[in-house]
């Protein structure tokens, strides 16, 4: 089994340290120029190793900084297979893309006064880094990410959105797949999230937005 301490830290690791330091220079514990040095290595750093020294004067437990990776085959179960179609175009139409299907490296997503939904729930991937390019003019690109993948969006608006709601979500397993999403969206909207939660009440069950 790898050391913990060698695995990727992800961005929201970084981003729960880069909370308790903010948290411990509110309580006087560091002040201002010790807080911007260590929040630039906290930025800087790749690993869950890097970024627990950074903490480790405060008085914060480790495991609730660095969180351990979760033994799960699912990341490893998901990379393989014989990629699908590299593209997905709808023009005054819908096309849908969910159950499981295998995402190539590079997939592209053309939502023309139309609409593209791209499921990855049970998907797998051909490879374990895969890029994502969604272009919506006068349409709408939706692109559902479970949280066991990694996600990263660099996309841009014009007169649209490509809007990232996955911070919502928990915390991705360091080792899994990673989804790079960009592109454009004009007149248009690109949205990635999570799947939607079921919580049972009564007997029944109500779909709440992950």
């Amino acid at each position: 089994m790898p050391d913990p301490r060698q695995m990727r830290a992800s961005d929201a690791d970084r981003e729960k340290v880069a909370q308790v330091l903010q948290q411990a220079h509110g309580e006087g514990r560091l002040d201002l120029h010790e807080l911007d040095e260590r929040l630039a290595a906290v930025y800087a750093a790749k690993t869950y190793g890097e970024l627990v020294p950074l903490t480790a004067d405060l008085g914060v437990s480790g495991p609730s900084v660095m969180p351990m990776p979760l033994q799960q085959s699912l990341p490893a179960n998901r990379i393989g297979g014989t990629p699908g179609s590299t593209v997905s175009f709808a023009f005054w139409s819908g096309v849908e893309r969910r159950g499981e299907w295998v995402v190539p490296p590079t997939h592209t997503a053309v939502a023309f006064m139309g609409g593209v939904e791209l499921d990855l729930t049970r998907a797998r991937f051909a490879e374990g880094e895969t890029t994502i390019n969604a272009y919506a003019l006068m349409g709408a690109v939706e692109i559902i990410v479970p949280e066991d993948i990694t996600v990263r969006v660099d996309g841009i608006g014009f007169m649209g959105a490509f809007e990232d709601a996955t911070h919502k979500g928990a915390p991705t397993i360091p080792g899994g797949p990673v989804v790079r999403i960009t592109g454009f969206a004009m007149m248009g909207a690109v949205e990635v999230k999570r799947p939607k939660k079921k919580k049972l009440k009564g007997h029944k069950y109500d779909e709440l937005e992950g």
